[in-house]
């Protein structure tokens, strides 16, 4: 009896899987994976090709991942390469590689190749678990979706037709306002803003800021639905590129940890070491040329770190305040005459407040004019400089396509080390006379 019953179900459907595909897959969306998999198994891979391409990508690609080997392989062969690799980016990582190892070698490495992206780009940063619904879907087949990803942080669900496209979204709140009985196309207020899964990093963040979003859709060129971009995500990988920055603009490694090992770190900070201390040489060379000023006037050998000091201070200052715009896209290339004026203005202004005092004090010290002249005018002019190299340091690394973090903090102490001592030397030897 029990057998008996068991054929007219799997005639049934069979019926319905072949007959009324569109009526089968609404029936799968709120059906048991492993269940809705065994079926489409029984069938065979013609028909559970043509219910995966109706199926929205979340449940197709559980679905297809419950499949035999022999029937996945098939069913991926037969479907669009562009709609496998999206699905199977919904994965687990383990779970893909399963898949991909019962396909043809040449596939799975087109299948890989079209699933990669770009560091910096939308599809490397994207979550590719968007949580999908098709538009004649009710509110209560949401809620009960929604109760099985507990460990899903979910602001927005997307609606995509039957080819995977994107047709619409509606925010979570709205969702739960909602009546249960409520079709989810009677919500969606407007088309949403999407970007391209190669999109840059920049474009996805002046998206959110232009838009204030809280999760920004990812499509391909086709408008499919690959993914979700969440603003705190974006937030959180600029934050780490801003502390792996501070550590290699020391010359530091960015593989180096707190407890790793002493000789890795000594051989990860020696070669910068080697090269800070050739800036250094370069920087005593030019206190050399003034040898004879200083024989002199010895009170100048004793201002000199004071001058080094606040330039060097001004000079990281700047390089903070450019290397966090850089690296949360505030600024980029374009930006670096309004960077470098903005900041020479800002050593000039501070310069002259702080030659200000520095004058004062050293006029009271040695009861001398002139020598608080000189070292007024050498804060000004270094003070300046320095901020101009602090902007200006990033922004060429950054036009040259190298890394705007590596070591600049080296560059820039040799570039501040050397205005000032250039600077207040060059004019105390030109106002000798009133020293």
């Amino acid at each position: 009896m029990a057998k008996s019953r068991v054929r007219p179900e799997r005639e049934l459907a069979r019926v319905l899987l072949e007959e009324y595909p569109d009526d089968a897959a609404r029936s799968i969306e709120t059906s048991d994976d492993a269940e809705s998999a065994q079926m489409l198994a029984r069938e065979g891979a013609e028909t559970s090709t043509a219910l995966i391409r109706r199926l929205t990508p979340d449940r197709g690609a559980r679905i297809l991942a419950g499949l035999p080997d022999d029937v996945l392989q098939r069913t991926i062969a037969a479907l669009n390469p562009n709609r496998v690799a999206a699905l199977l980016a919904r994965l687990d990582p383990d779970e893909r590689e399963r898949c991909l190892a019962v396909l043809d070698p040449r596939l799975a490495a087109e299948l890989r190749d079209m699933s990669s992206y770009s560091a910096d780009t939308a599809g490397a940063l994207m979550d590719p678990r968007a949580t999908t619904f098709r538009p004649d879907a009710s509110v209560r087949d949401v809620i009960r979706r929604l109760r099985t990803f507990r460990s899903r942080r979910i602001a927005d669900i997307f609606l995509v037709d039957a080819e995977g496209a994107l047709v619409g979204s509606i925010p979570l709140e709205t969702i739960v306002m909602s009546q249960p009985s409520t079709r989810l196309d009677g919500l969606v207020q407007s088309l949403p803003v999407t970007v391209q899964a190669v999109s840059s990093r920049d474009e996805i963040v002046e998206t959110f800021e232009s838009h204030r979003l809280s999760s920004l859709p990812v499509v391909d060129f086709e408008g499919r639905l690959m993914g979700v971009l969440r603003h705190r995500d974006i937030v959180q990988a600029a934050q780490a590129e801003a502390t792996a920055n501070a550590v290699t603009m020391v010359g530091a490694s960015e593989q180096e940890r707190a407890l790793s090992p002493p000789w890795f770190a000594v051989r990860k900070r020696l070669p910068w070491l080697q090269i800070n201390l050739l800036t250094a040489f370069l920087a005593a060379s030019v206190v050399g040329l003034f040898e004879d000023t200083i024989a002199r006037v010895t009170a100048l050998a004793v201002l000199l770190p004071v001058v080094a000091g606040q330039s060097g201070n001004t000079g990281a200052q700047a390089l903070a305040v450019t290397m966090r715009g850089l690296a949360l896209r505030e600024v980029r290339t374009r930006h670096w005459l309004q960077v470098v004026v903005k900041e020479s203005l800002a050593g000039a202004g501070n310069g002259v407040a702080v030659a200000l005092t520095t004058a004062g004090a050293v006029y009271l010290w040695s009861r001398s004019p002139g020598l608080a002249m000189v070292i007024g005018l050498s804060m000004v002019l270094s003070m300046t400089i320095a901020g101009l190299s602090g902007a200006a340091i990033p922004m060429i690394l950054t036009a040259l396509r190298q890394d705007p973090a590596q070591s600049s903090s080296i560059v820039l102490t040799t570039v501040t080390d050397v205005a000032g001592f250039f600077s207040f030397l060059g004019i105390a030897t030109i106002l000798m006379s009133t020293l």
